[in-house]
């Protein structure tokens, strides 16, 4: 039977209601070398972020999807700690950031090391901290995918497809993204495995639907943006117009503790969606069980496996 792999263990979807496939709970984006790098007190961080998550569990959400992998602060450890301080299951990824955030040892790793890490984390633990990895997230630069960024990504279609656990990638250019998606299918992966992340900083939907008629998934995933809520609006129909309503995921972009910032900084709530954007969408016409399915259902299966 399909599960989330969650911070509190494996969930089925009958236990589930809403979830966020695109949430931080803490990130760092200064780059690997930078002094503090990554550092916080995971009792700090808890304290900063547990009101947001309550705020965003009194919506109905019962799982997070951070997406903070390897380059940019992943701390498995810490989201370990917010996770049980607050009840909310954290669906955590392997996997590596894009240049320059990536570290030195992943420009030395073979792709054959790089998938068996990847593997080990999503059947295993995240460096030794009892957290299982839920998925696998990577990234291509704007301008095309390096040479590293091209052994990352062929090392993750392999343990996509070794453990049925899915990649999704923070691409910018739609060419960017359906070249990642042949690379994934190269490496055995299937293209349902596949979330172009931030998909709406393409400005060609005609590339939006190319890439979901292949069968990856689209996200829309920074709404609560000022003045984007009618350009979202846009973006949902016409995915749902042109039959893609089962490989859509909407999402904020929003959180989180900053160990660059003092005391973590400001987070950004995780309910713009609840509050705002998602009464505007059935205003739009689109219909409730539809809103839904979007916000439960395609998540789930998503992340699933």
């Amino acid at each position: 039977m399909p599960h989330l792999i969650t911070t509190l263990g494996p969930k089925r979807q009958n236990e589930l209601g809403r979830i966020l496939p695109h949430e931080h709970v803490f990130v760092d984006l200064r780059t690997w070398d930078q002094p503090g790098y990554g550092e916080a007190d995971p009792d700090d961080v808890a304290r900063l972020m547990a009101p947001e998550i309550a705020r965003a569990a009194a919506h109905g959400v019962t799982a997070i999807v951070e997406p903070s992998g390897v380059g940019v602060g992943l701390r498995a450890d810490i989201l370990l700690a917010v996770s049980r301080a607050t009840d909310m299951p954290i669906v955590v990824p392997t996997g590596v950031y894009r240049e320059p955030w990536m570290p030195p040892w992943v420009h030395e790793a073979t792709e054959t090391a790089l998938r068996d890490w990847m593997i080990g984390e999503l059947t295993g633990e995240i460096a030794d901290t009892g957290v299982q990895a839920g998925w696998i997230k990577v990234s291509a630069g704007d301008e095309g995918i390096t040479p590293a960024e091209a052994k990352l990504l062929r090392a993750a279609g392999a343990a996509a497809a070794a453990t049925g656990a899915t990649v999704g990638s923070h691409t910018a250019r739609g060419r960017v993204a359906l070249e990642q998606l042949a690379i994934l299918t190269n490496a055995g992966a299937s293209p349902t495995q596949f979330i172009w992340i931030h998909t709406q900083m393409e400005p060609d939907t005609a590339i939006h639907h190319e890439f979901a008629a292949q069968g990856g998934w689209i996200e829309y995933d920074c709404i609560g943006e000022p003045g984007s809520d009618a350009r979202y609006v846009a973006l949902i129909g016409q995915a749902i117009a042109a039959g893609f309503a089962r490989q859509l995921l909407i999402s904020h972009d929003r959180g989180w503790y900053d160990p660059a910032q003092s005391g973590g900084g400001a987070p950004r709530p995780y309910t713009y969606l609840f509050e705002t954007f998602l009464p505007i969408l059935a205003a739009a016409g689109i219909p409730d069980t539809s809103i839904e399915a979007i916000m439960r259902e395609n998540p789930f299966r998503a992340f699933s496996r």
